[in-house]
């Protein structure tokens, strides 16, 4: 089923942040599911269960503050939007691929939209 996957924020103080999402959230069960750092920028994932639908990520971004994703229902569907956010006024982030640093069946495509903010596609099937 489609539709929206996950919203990131990116923050100035990551272990303030983190301290305060990790207490607020947990009060709704909400818990940090994934700390991790990726080319120099720390993240964690909240979610219910195994799927974090919340992000927290270190620094500011120099483009948009924001971060979106919608879930597709198969690679090629993540392979479509990348191509067709491209051809509509959107700048590459990510081309559609495999991320194993988030899991291992991890399959996302970025782009920026018109604003600089970053839009996501991702499919999370083994295929």
């Amino acid at each position: 089923m489609s539709g929206l996957d996950h919203v990131g924020i990116s923050v100035r103080d990551f272990e303030k942040s983190l301290a305060f999402y990790k207490e607020a959230l947990g009060a709704l069960g909400i818990k940090c599911l994934m700390e991790f750092e990726h080319e120099g920028t720390r993240h964690a994932s909240f979610g219910a269960g195994e799927h974090g639908f919340f992000w927290v990520s270190s620094g500011n971004r120099t483009r948009g503050e924001m971060h979106i994703a919608f879930t597709a229902n198969s690679r090629a569907e993540v392979e479509a939007f990348y191509s067709v956010a491209l051809s509509v006024g959107g700048s590459d982030n990510g081309r559609p691929g495999l991320r194993p640093h988030y899991h291992a069946n991890y399959y996302g495509a970025f782009v920026f939209d018109p604003d600089g903010h970053n839009v996501e596609a991702v499919c999370h099937a083994r295929t």
